[in-house]
């Protein structure tokens, strides 16, 4: 075996309680919205604080949400995924996939409940890193370019 049970995704059952302002998160995906490449499913895209979920403290960002009141999310639009929500009644109940905990990758150690992504936090310090990488490469381009080696004063 190698080890990959211990990687899946697990699911939950949670039930929420609606509350003045809702469930209290966002939603992303659908067929015709896809948040994560060839997947079609509906994702926490944000916890709202002192909402129902994050009240309850299962729920997380980037948990794929796989059925609402017993009813499958699969293949839906994001717009019929909304109206799924806002219809589900006071009590909703909730089946999820948690989203997979990075087994060798970085740790989160913030104490305020607030989620954090290493692959986001690697890929902005990446674009920032090609954003000076390329702008000396352009700088320098330009300098060959108005002083080129041998030449001497303007042109």
């Amino acid at each position: 075996m190698n080890g990959s049970a211990h990687n899946a995704p697990s699911e939950e059952e949670i039930t929420l309680k609606r509350g003045p302002a809702g469930l209290g998160f966002n939603i992303v995906g659908g067929v015709d919205q896809q948040y994560i490449m060839n997947d079609s499913g509906i994702y926490v895209a944000k916890i709202k604080d002192d909402g129902a979920a994050a009240l309850d403290g299962r729920l997380q960002e980037g948990d794929k949400i796989l059925a609402i009141n017993g009813q499958k999310l699969d293949n839906l639009s994001h717009g019929a995924a909304v109206e799924l929500f806002r219809s589900a009644g006071e009590d909703v109940h909730l089946r999820i996939q948690q989203r997979p905990i990075p087994q060798n990758g970085p740790t989160s150690s913030r104490a305020d409940g607030e989620s954090s992504s290493a692959f986001g936090t690697w890929t902005m310090y990446t674009i920032v890193g090609l954003a000076v990488i390329a702008a000396a490469g352009f700088i320098a381009y330009k300098r060959i370019q108005l002083h080129p080696r041998g030449s001497r004063g303007p042109f």
